[in-house]
């Protein structure tokens, strides 16, 4: 088996990490590991230099003011579960985070990890966009809305690092999954809320092109906000995913059943 090797940089402060992949060669930011580690394995991404942002602590912590969330890059999914001060103003995204895979992925991985990353089956995602969260970077602030733009493609630039996930907690919110058994990745996933702004509901794990919005659920939902009002919505399996889970058709049922699922869960 053909070895390779890898350079490991523990970055200090955002500023350093910076630094630090602009000096390699073929440099990754890694946070929690939980997608990227696996790559490595499996010879799929074969980095020169791996920078470390885990151990940054402007990207630690979770601040809740009124109803303005603020939850940091590198907050683990264990600890947004656990969260009390989360959980008081919207319980549904703890909610979300205790289902994300196993303990040991909860506790490692990261909310910024794995909204950067934007796998199509991932939670969090569903939740940015649903809640109408805005992504900060050591940049610039973007919205959820322009964020994610494919299967594993976001806004972000090559050297843009995510600092925090903020948002204004809902009215009303909640989501369902129907989860692969072994993975515990989104099948499909429903993350609905209701605020100020209107209703916003966000599929994951069924898009052809990832995460997005659903129109007529949303428009369904608005007019009467109650699991009954999801059964007459027409879900259009052509843009959904096929693949050796399930159909399309398969998907869009699922899609209809678990945004029922989250609404009665809010």
């Amino acid at each position: 088996m053909q070895l390779y090797s890898t350079s490991y940089h523990r970055a200090s402060s955002i500023e350093d990490a910076g630094k630090l992949l602009s000096g390699a060669e073929d440099g990754k930011f890694i946070a929690g590991g939980q997608t990227l580690i696996a790559a490595l394995k499996q010879r799929l991404a074969q980095p020169s230099d791996l920078v470390d942002l885990r151990h940054i602590e402007s990207l630690k912590g979770i601040k809740v003011e009124g109803r303005r969330v603020t939850i940091g890059a590198a907050v683990t999914h264990a600890e947004v579960a656990s969260s009390a001060a989360i959980r008081a103003v919207c319980p549904a995204i703890c909610n979300l985070a205790s289902m994300i895979g196993d303990p040991h992925v909860r506790h490692m991985g990261t909310i910024g990890g794995s909204v950067a990353n934007d796998d199509p089956a991932a939670d969090y995602p569903s939740a940015v966009l649903a809640l109408g969260a805005t992504v900060v970077t050591n940049n610039r602030e973007i919205a959820a809305d322009d964020f994610f733009v494919s299967l594993f493609e976001t806004a972000l630039a090559e050297d843009e690092i995510i600092t925090a996930i903020r948002f204004d907690a809902p009215e009303k919110a909640g989501y369902a999954k129907f989860a692969n058994p072994a993975s515990r990745y989104a099948m499909t996933g429903v993350f609905v809320a209701k605020g100020a702004g209107g209703v916003r509901v966000a599929v994951t794990g069924a898009g052809a092109s990832g995460v997005f919005r659903h129109a007529g659920l949303e428009a369904a939902l608005s007019a009467n906000w109650s699991p009954e009002a999801v059964a007459g919505v027409e879900i259009d399996s052509s843009e959904l995913m096929s693949d050796l889970h399930c159909t399309a058709e398969y998907r869009a049922n699922l899609v209809r059943v678990m945004a029922k699922r989250a609404v009665q869960a809010a």
